[in-house]
């Protein structure tokens, strides 16, 4: 079979998407919970998918490359007990290549037993930690972040009198963004990297409890938020209940302020920030930093939408919907696809709605622009459609800086920011005019957050320790062969 590679549209997007479940009542099934709650993720990974269930102490996973609605079909998850507790992951191969061995939960079952991990965000000290396990005789089947925490949690729990002392360990040797979710045969366990990059949160349906990456996914399960995961902090389900452990790593707090602007679904509540509401004034702040004499706004969807729509409200320029977008196009593409198949992949996601812009000056307001080529497609739509003027309203800073704490802004070469003055970015898309949101003011729309935010592909200013080298596998073209 020949390997898949993404499309990625000339976007940003978060490494990963993890849910956890453990089951107090016998009328829920834990396997369609965990499967249902996958799906309200899937906007945070749609290169693999995967479902570990634990049934008394027993692992049973399925998982592969693909998304949730073919992985986990009906003749999939019939394999699967209705046991106690479950780990699901969604998955971006920022990291670890795009493999089934990379695909997440890990079961790793070592001379404790075993344990399933799912984990969102990206380890900055990996190099040196996959080199001092590899030299005690580690063998890994993948570059997988995952992979490598769930051999340092293992290593940890053989010399000590619990998993909770095993993970506490663990995570104090670990550097760089995670949030894990992990099943022991009696526990499952929730734990938020010191800075708190990723979101974690905690819900609960009946007596049963579960983790998530976002809040979104108890709303559509009909579960209630009762927080998140702090920074820092570690939390234990089991028979007893709910267990928090606080401040097991101590750091300056630090979360991605790009999950606000475009990465997390518009109705999670995140650090207790509406997403939606975060989009939404940034959009009128784009309209005080940026106004425009225009027609009519419109949004590129998705989450340029709730921007538009305070653009619209801070303006009086009405909104409307400016681009129609086929939510049926497939993402995946065979290596030996032609660039001329990957542009039509891109050309036939969003069409512009002639109807509603044709002889109009026209405000479109998107999330960020990374490369400049999905910009220019947007202008061409519109002026394509019949539009008088086009005006871009971009609702984040230009991003300058690379991140290394699991979003897929690996080359600062590839921004176009870097190289050209926003003058001559507005000139290569084709617009008659640009204006980003700047950094105070994407500040702004993170104010009230329960912790600061990072907002070094930005400013450049991280919160956190940079990777002292960068991992290179000098087997990885054999492997992918």
């Amino acid at each position: 079979m020949k390997s898949l590679i993404l499309t990625q549209n000339d976007k940003i997007h978060e490494e990963c998407g993890v849910f956890g479940f453990y089951n107090n009542d016998k009328d829920l099934n834990t396997v369609d919970i965990t499967r249902y709650a996958l799906f309200g993720l899937q906007h945070r990974g749609q290169e693999s998918c995967g479902i570990a269930i634990n049934e008394d102490g027993e692992f049973k996973i399925v998982k592969d490359i693909g998304m949730v609605s073919s992985v986990l079909n009906k003749k999939a998850i019939e394999k699967l007990p209705n046991g106690k507790i479950s780990v699901g992951h969604v998955r971006y191969s920022i990291t670890g290549g795009l493999t089934r061995a990379a695909a997440q939960p890990i079961v790793m079952r070592y001379i404790e037993g075993a344990i399933a991990l799912a984990n969102n965000g990206a380890i900055t000290n990996f190099p040196e930690i996959r080199k001092e396990l590899e030299n005690g005789g580690a063998l890994f089947q993948s570059n997988s972040h995952a992979e490598l925490i769930s051999y340092v949690i293992a290593s940890e729990r053989v010399d000590k009198n619990s998993i909770e002392e095993a993970v506490i360990n663990a995570v104090k040797k670990l550097k760089g963004a995670y949030s894990i979710v992990l099943s022991s045969p009696n526990k499952l366990i929730g734990v938020r990297d010191g800075h708190g990059f990723r979101p974690l949160a905690i819900g609960k349906l009946k007596n049963s409890y579960m983790l998530a990456s976002e809040s979104c996914v108890f709303d559509s399960l009909g579960a209630e938020l009762i927080r998140d995961v702090e920074p820092g902090e570690m939390v234990v389900i089991d028979k007893d209940g709910l267990h928090s452990y606080k401040n097991i790593v101590s750091k300056k707090p630090s979360f991605c302020i790009f999950e606000y602007v475009y990465l997390a679904r518009p109705d999670s509540v995140i650090n207790g920030i509406s997403v939606y509401s975060a989009r939404n004034k940034a959009g009128q702040l784009l309209y005080k930093e940026h106004p425009v004499d225009a027609d009519v706004v419109c949004g590129v969807p998705e989450s340029g939408i709730p921007a538009a729509q305070g653009f619209s409200q801070a303006s009086g320029i009405p909104f409307i919907t400016g681009f129609v977008k086929n939510k049926y196009v497939g993402r995946y593409l065979t290596d030996n696809s032609s660039r001329d198949k990957k542009e039509t992949v891109l050309m036939t996601k969003l069409t512009a709605l002639k109807a509603n812009v044709k002889n109009k000056k026209v405000v479109v307001i998107d999330d960020s622009i990374i490369k400049g080529e999905t910009s220019a497609h947007i202008v061409k739509l519109m002026r394509d459609a019949g539009a008088k003027e086009v005006h871009m309203r971009i609702s984040s800073p230009p991003f300058l800086n690379t991140c290394y704490f699991g979003t897929n802004i690996s080359k600062e070469d590839n921004l176009i920011a870097n190289r050209m003055s926003v003058e001559e970015i507005c000139k290569e898309i084709g617009a008659d005019s640009l204006g980003y949101l700047s950094i105070d003011g994407v500040r702004e729309i993170a104010e009230g957050s329960t912790i600061a935010c990072c907002d070094g592909c930005f400013s450049g200013d991280y919160k956190a320790d940079l990777p002292k080298s960068i991992f290179v596998d000098k087997f990885a073209q054999k492997i992918e062969k």
